[in-house]
């Protein structure tokens, strides 16, 4: 059975849009998605998709948006990505060495494909010590010395691609592969 993978920018940091767990497997549930799992505080979300209506990551995401908004007031951009591809961004991160630190690893998941042209000019050095690799529709973000300080944020990739995008460090990725992995297993 397909899995999809929700993953919502911006809540529950700091006051502003607090959004349980609780509210957001019912809120999916409402679409019409199954087998809802939740996955940390901050908007992560495994599910089988509708049966009935638009079920593309892109129908779901704009449902719960809209859902969202009218519910709890709050506008909330929402990526949707089907588990397959997860898997994949998993599967294909950039650092190999078994020395890195998985916190300071992100994965900016985008809502399209990485224009290249649009990173043409990007100097590396000027972002140093913090290094980057653009993937299909991510950009995965390496900063040794922390992530607060990068200047490499989502904000960054937003603006220069045009895109709307939230990140996840490498372990809640990982682990969000692993529940839609468990999921798909028959």
């Amino acid at each position: 059975m397909t899995r999809y993978v929700a993953l919502l920018r911006g809540i529950n940091v700091g006051r502003h849009n607090r959004i349980p767990m609780a509210t957001l497997r019912e809120l999916l549930e409402g679409l019409g998605c199954t087998a809802v799992q939740t996955h940390l505080q901050s908007g992560n979300a495994v599910f089988a998709p509708p049966q009935r209506g638009p079920g593309t990551p892109a129908a779901v995401a704009g449902e719960l948006e809209r859902v969202i908004a009218e519910r709890l007031s709050l506008q909330v951009p929402v990526l949707v990505r089907e588990g397959a591809d997860l898997r994949r961004v998993a599967a294909h991160g950039p650092l190999a060495d078994p020395d890195f630190d998985p916190s300071r690893l992100l994965v900016t998941f985008l809502s399209g494909p990485v224009d290249r042209e649009r990173l043409a000019g990007l100097d590396p050095t000027a972002y140093a010590p913090d290094r980057f690799w653009p993937g299909q529709q991510e950009i995965y973000v390496y900063c040794p010395d922390g992530v607060r300080g990068s200047k490499l944020r989502q904000e960054f990739w937003e603006k220069r691609l045009g895109l709307i995008g939230t990140a996840r460090n490498w372990n809640t990725v990982r682990k969000l592969a692993a529940l839609v992995a468990t999921a798909d297993t028959p």
